[in-house]
């Protein structure tokens, strides 16, 4: 595939694989950078990559490993310098102030949060976030499940049947 080619992918793809960083990164900054990683990964091995299809998965994985390997980096880091847990780097990640369940997505560990982006953006199965991410099949539910716990602990406690007892 040529440069033409190149250039309409990436004009073509620029505001749906920006989005996609945004929402595995939960910070603009971040995303935007990983998005040019991932643009230029790609301009790398342009050439090699099949001409039909597969173009936008294939951007979404490097997306996704580029931005576990920053996270892995930025873990070894904290740890060397402070000697804490890596529990520490979650406070780190921005969070996004834009209404209530975005701010609960953003607190996740940044793998939880990736997982969730790839089962419910992408509807991919345990088995490709598991190649994806470099985890087991059995790691991804653990890490689904221990996202959605978190998330449904910061939603409000509603009842089904509580505007009965109020009227009752």
């Amino acid at each position: 595939m040529d440069a033409d080619e190149f250039e309409t992918f990436v004009r073509d793809s620029a505001p749906v694989l920006r989005r996609y960083a945004r929402a595995v990164t939960a910070d603009p900054d971040q995303a935007e950078e990983i998005l040019q990683q991932t643009y230029l990964r790609m301009a790398t091995v342009w050439h090699r990559l099949p001409a039909e299809g597969g173009l936008l998965a294939y951007a979404k994985v490097t997306m996704v490993r580029r931005h576990v390997s920053r996270l892995r980096t930025m873990v070894r880091r904290v740890r060397l310098a402070l000697a804490a847990p890596p529990s520490v780097v979650a406070d780190e990640v921005g969070r996004a102030d834009h209404g209530h369940l975005r701010g609960l997505l953003a607190g996740l560990p940044p793998v939880q949060r990736v997982v969730l982006v790839m089962t419910y953006l992408d509807n991919l199965d345990d088995e490709s976030i598991a190649a994806a991410t470099r985890r087991r099949p059995a790691t991804v539910r653990s890490l689904r499940h221990r996202a959605l716990d978190t998330v449904r602990s910061g939603l409000p406690v509603t009842r089904v049947g509580a505007e009965r007892e109020v009227a009752g």
